[in-house]
């Protein structure tokens, strides 16, 4: 099973955000030389979630400073782009990443409204815009024509699209699985899923969903193993030599990240006149235990939860190490002794 490192750094006010995006550097950098498998890139506008912001970019700048590691993106926010724009800056990163990236793609944020005003655009077009750009994305990189596509939203006439990525071919997608509708949809395309975090319970009741309908759609085992190798789960995750150390730091730092994020939605809503948003009806409070998938634990016990997750035959987890306003030295060290006392005992 893989390992990877969600990089998600939260800068708590505008000055601070270019020291967390070089904090974020060098903990991408410190990722390939512990051994992390994959990098992923989250994207995240105008309330400090997401201190790098645009993850195109940043996708391109951590490819050049590394050699090995993989770039993922959980994922681009579609809805927000051009999508020529968006076909030929995916096209150029592929080729620039020689076989290293793997693209995330969605809709766009559920419940975060200012970041399609701050675009312009109508969040309730969002689905329906997506799925516009991910025919002309396509079309873009498979058709040898001219680019033509009447939408409702893009009229696109433009020459043949170069580059063509390294491919020569439609980069493969994965996508998230946020819903059963969704899943199910993913399944009996045979298309890999991006699982958010949720309990272990969840988690194994959605795989045991997908490997049913990958099996009622025709696939054999071999051919479900695969799929499901492919598919990627993500957690939050402080480990610590003990329990008690790794919740007082990591559990209160989860506790104030979900409490930030409700407080920017709910001071949005509010200043409009709308009611609040679905996930903010309940005050945000701590996150207990593995309930909303974060592991706060000594070695043993992470360890322990990364083995089911493996059991489960899925291939890899998107692991999140820094949390809210974690500190860069605290996330340092949950992630060294992670990657030196836990990831050898769930690869083994």
């Amino acid at each position: 099973m893989k390992i990877g490192n969600m990089l998600f750094p939260e800068s708590a006010s505008p000055d601070g955000d270019a020291a967390r995006i070089h904090e974020t550097l060098a903990e991408a950098q410190l990722s390939e030389r512990l051994g992390v498998d994959m990098l992923w890139l989250a994207e995240h506008h105008f309330d400090g979630n997401c201190a790098y912001v645009d993850p195109i970019t940043f996708a391109s700048n951590l490819l050049g400073r590394t050699s090995r590691i993989g770039v993922g993106f959980a994922v681009l926010q579609t809805s927000l782009y051009h999508p020529v724009r968006l076909a030929e800056q995916l096209a150029l990163l592929d080729i620039l990443a020689q076989g290293r990236l793997t693209i995330g793609i969605g809709r766009g944020s559920n419940g975060n409204i200012y970041e399609y005003q701050g675009y312009d655009i109508d969040p309730n077009e969002a689905e329906a815009r997506h799925q516009e750009i991910l025919a002309i994305l396509e079309q873009a990189w498979t058709s040898e024509g001219a680019l033509r596509f009447d939408g409702n939203f893009w009229k696109v006439n433009a020459p043949a699209f170069r580059p063509r990525p390294a491919s020569h071919g439609k980069p493969a997608f994965i996508k998230p699985a946020a819903t059963e509708a969704t899943l199910t949809t993913l399944a009996l395309r045979g298309e890999p899923l991006l699982l958010g975090p949720q309990s272990f319970d969840e988690t194994a009741h959605r795989v045991a969903r997908y490997r049913a309908l990958l099996a009622e759609t025709g696939y054999g085992e071999d051919a479900i193993r695969d799929r499901l190798s492919r598919c990627w789960v993500w957690r939050n995750v402080y480990v610590a030599q003990t329990e008690a150390e790794a919740r007082r730091i990591g559990g209160e730092a989860m506790r104030q990240m979900v409490e930030n994020r409700a407080a920017m939605r709910r001071q949005t809503y509010a200043a409009q006149g709308l009611p609040p948003h679905a996930k903010d009806i309940a005050p945000a409070g701590a996150v207990p235990g593995t309930s909303k998938g974060l592991l706060c634990g000594e070695v043993g016990q992470i360890a322990a939860e990364f083995v089911k997750l493996r059991d489960l035959g899925l291939g890899g987890v998107i692991t999140g190490f820094r949390s809210g306003p974690l500190a860069w030295e605290a996330a340092a060290g949950s992630l060294t002794l992670f990657m030196q006392d836990v990831a050898p005992l769930v690869r083994q």
